[in-house]
C-alpha cells in the first residue's frame, strides 16, 4: 500500500473511532440524564400509615413543564388541574385534566411570579382561579382572579406597589388566598416582604379582622405562607418562619392554638385538609417531605400527631399542594424538580384514605 493511501486509510479509521467514541459519550450522557430525571420523578418512600401512592401516569406529557412549579389548584367538578410556574418566556399557567391530558396554557402578560393558587366556586357554572403574584414589576404584589381560560377578571391590591395599606388595599408578596364558600377571603401576606399578616375580607372585600404583627408570640407571624379553613370555623395558618401552624376562630379572629412539635426539622410550607376531614396535608420544602397530620375533633386543638410521611427524592423542593375534593387525589407543586406530581389515596375498606 502506498504511503498516501495508508495515510488516507488511517484518517478514515481515526475519524470512525472518534465518531464512535463521541456517540458513546453522548449516549451515556443521555442515559444518565434520563436516569437522573426518572429518579427525581419517581423515587419516594412511604413512612407510617400508607395513605397515598404516586400516580406515575400523570401527567402524560411531563415535558410540558418548562419552569419552576410553585402552585397547583384542582377543580374536582370539571376534572381540571391548574399549575403555576415561573421562568423567562414560559407560560405562567398550564392546564391539565385529572387524567393527565394537557389542555392549554394561559397566554397572559398580567401574571409575573405566581406563588399561591386557589380554585373558587368550583361547583358553579362560573368557577374562577385566584393567584397570588409576588413579582416586583407593574403587575406584582397583587392577588388576581382569572377565568378558567386565563382572562383577568379582577385584582386585589395595588398593582406594582408593595405596601401595608388597607384603603386602598396593598400587599407585599402575598403568599396565598383561601376563598370560603361564603365568598369570604382569608389571605396570608407576605412571602418575605414587609408584611406578616393574616387578613379576613368580606365577600365585598372589606377587612373584617386581621393579625399583622411580626414576631414569635401568639397570633404573631414570621412569613405566613399558607392558609386553609375547616368546617368547624377554624383557620389554619402555616407560620413558616416560626416553624409552626397557628389556629384561629374564623368568625372572631381569636387565637385558638399552635402546633409546633411536628416541625422541629423543617417549617410547614402548605396546609390543606383531606376531603374526609381526617388529615391535614403539610409540605416541608427543605426536607422534601409531605406530612399527614391527624385533624383534631371540634372543640380541641391539642398537639399535632404525624400519621404518615411521603419522603420525596432529594432536591425536589415541594412547595404548595391542593386536593381533588371528589376523588381524593393530592397534587404537589415542586420547585426544583420543575414539575407537579399526583398522588392517589389507597383505598382502605372501600373508603378514601
Amino acid at each position: 500500500m502506498s504511503l498516501k493511501k495508508r495515510s488516507q486509510w488511517c484518517l478514515v479509521v481515526s475519524g470512525t473511532v472518534s465518531l464512535i467514541l463521541l456517540m458513546t459519550v453522548l449516549y451515556s450522557s443521555n442515559r444518565g440524564q434520563r436516569r437522573s430525571s426518572s429518579s427525581l420523578r419517581h423515587d419516594y418512600q412511604l413512612m407510617g400509615r400508607p395513605l397515598y401512592k404516586l400516580d406515575l401516569s400523570w401527567p402524560k406529557n411531563p415535558e410540558i413543564f418548562t419552569g419552576e412549579v410553585f402552585c397547583v389548584a384542582v377543580n374536582q367538578y370539571a376534572a381540571v388541574v391548574y399549575v403555576g410556574q415561573r421562568g423567562s418566556n414560559v407560560p405562567k399557567v398550564l392546564v391539565f385534566t385529572t387524567e393527565g391530558d394537557f389542555l392549554m396554557s394561559w397566554n397572559t402578560t398580567t401574571l409575573e411570579m405566581p406563588h399561591g393558587m386557589f380554585l373558587a366556586d368550583a361547583a358553579s357554572k362560573d368557577p374562577t382561579v385566584w393567584i397570588t403574584d409576588v413579582g416586583d414589576g407593574p403587575y406584582g404584589h397583587c392577588i388576581k382572579q382569572y377565568s378558567p381560560s386565563g382572562m383577568l377578571l379582577q385584582v386585589l391590591g395595588t398593582p406594582g406597589k408593595a405596601g401595608s395599606g388597607l384603603d386602598p388595599l396593598q400587599f407585599d408578596q402575598p403568599a396565598e388566598i383561601f376563598v370560603h364558600e361564603s365568598r369570604e377571603m382569608y389571605i396570608v401576606d407576605g412571602d418575605g416582604g414587609m408584611n406578616n399578616r393574616l387578613i379576613k375580607l368580606s365577600k365585598n372585600q372589606q377587612v373584617l379582622w386581621m393579625h399583622a404583627e411580626k414576631g414569635q408570640s401568639l397570633a404573631q407571624f414570621y412569613i405566613p405562607h399558607s392558609v386553609t379553613v375547616d368546617s368547624a370555623q377554624r383557620v389554619w395558618v402555616a407560620d413558616r418562619g416560626n416553624k409552626r401552624i397557628q389556629v384561629f376562630n374564623s368568625i372572631t379572629g381569636d387565637w385558638l392554638g399552635t402546633w409546633g412539635s411536628c416541625f422541629t426539622e423543617d417549617a410547614p410550607y402548605s396546609v390543606r385538609l383531606t376531603p374526609d376531614k381526617k388529615y391535614f396535608v403539610v409540605v416541608q420544602l427543605n426536607t422534601n417531605q409531605i406530612t399527614l397530620l391527624d385533624a383534631p375533633p371540634v372543640g380541641l386543638i391539642g398537639q399535632c400527631k404525624v400519621v404518615s410521611v411521603i419522603q420525596l427524592a432529594e432536591d425536589v423542593k415541594p412547595h404548595l399542594v391542593d386536593l381533588d375534593l371528589k376523588a381524593g387525589a393530592l397534587y404537589v407543586a415542586e420547585i426544583e424538580a420543575q414539575q407537579a406530581q399526583k398522588f392517589t389515596p389507597f383505598s382502605l375498606g372501600g373508603n378514601l384514605l
